[in-house]
């Protein structure tokens, strides 16, 4: 029986785009026969999908799930090439069934699924990647909360804090969780607080709102009017300095502390990711 080295398995997996499982496989039944293992993966679909993966996904469906002690929460995005199969049931079946599986790692979704993605490719027959995915495992005393938008187009995680576990079990807190969820779906803020913005990015924008003032106007004027226009930038990108969809001229800061003091707790976003499908 011909030997099955690393080298082999590789330049098949290269040639096919299938698992190195399924290409080892391949090549013991093969005897080592690269042809030969290349017609049985054909013969299987997997060769067939391989080729199908070299196609552009820019569909899809963004889906969350959590686990039953209600302590883990994922957000996934997968996709497809047309929104045909964005409906088809057992894709969205396939969706459910790895937003389940995110749950479980901090890793790459995709290196982990592969051989499924593999063998969903040939099933379905659209190339389908699993393009991103992350999980919020509990911090402390609090709630994480998801909001899928727009049938799977924008997806949102929050984790709010507190330190009373009877407060998590309030409507009012529960409520302004999810209030939070759809302000982050529709505002889009791209930093949790100002402390988050990289100084290269504050220093670029000052750099700009510096050249917008009128170049005769003293430095102590120019710097005021700089630092009010950086003031309205954190406002814009920030999640705590927004303005709350449901009531713009009151912040999330200030929404945040009125909110703790109705139901004497300490309340604090901790973080929250957005995900929007192909961007």
């Amino acid at each position: 029986m011909a030997e099955i080295t690393a080298t082999l398995v590789k330049e098949l997996r290269i040639a096919t785009n299938v698992s190195m499982m399924e290409c080892k496989k391949a090549l013991v039944e093969a005897d080592g026969d690269m042809d030969k293992a290349i017609i049985l993966l054909r013969e299987r679909g997997m060769a067939v999908a391989a080729k199908k993966a070299a196609r552009t996904a820019n569909q899809g469906i963004i889906a969350s799930a959590t686990t039953e002690d209600d302590k883990i929460t994922s957000l996934v995005e997968i996709n497809c090439e047309t929104d045909f199969v964005t409906r088809n049931q057992i894709f969205q079946a396939f969706v459910r069934e790895l937003a389940a599986r995110a749950c479980a790692t901090d890793g790459n979704l995709a290196d982990e699924v592969q051989d499924e993605l593999t063998r969903k490719i040939a099933e379905i027959g659209e190339n389908i990647v699993a393009r991103r995915n992350v999980r919020f495992v509990l911090k402390d005393v609090g709630k994480v909360a998801s909001y899928i938008h727009m049938g799977g187009k924008v997806g949102v995680l929050v984790e709010l804090g507190c330190e009373k576990p009877e407060t998590t079990k309030t409507e009012q807190f529960k409520e302004l969780l999810k209030d939070l969820t759809l302000h982050v779906a529709a505002a889009n803020p791209g930093y949790l607080t100002s402390t988050d913005v990289p100084e290269t990015k504050i220093t670029a924008e000052r750099d700009i709102y510096a050249k917008q003032v009128d170049g005769n106007k003293p430095p102590q004027i120019v710097q005021k009017i700089v630092d009010g226009k950086i003031k309205k930038f954190f406002a814009e990108v920030c999640l705590v300095d927004q303005g709350f969809v449901k009531e713009p001229k009151q912040s999330i800061a200030a929404l945040l502390s009125e909110k703790s003091k109705q139901l004497g707790d300490t309340l604090s976003i901790r973080r929250f990711v957005r995900y929007q499908l192909g961007v």
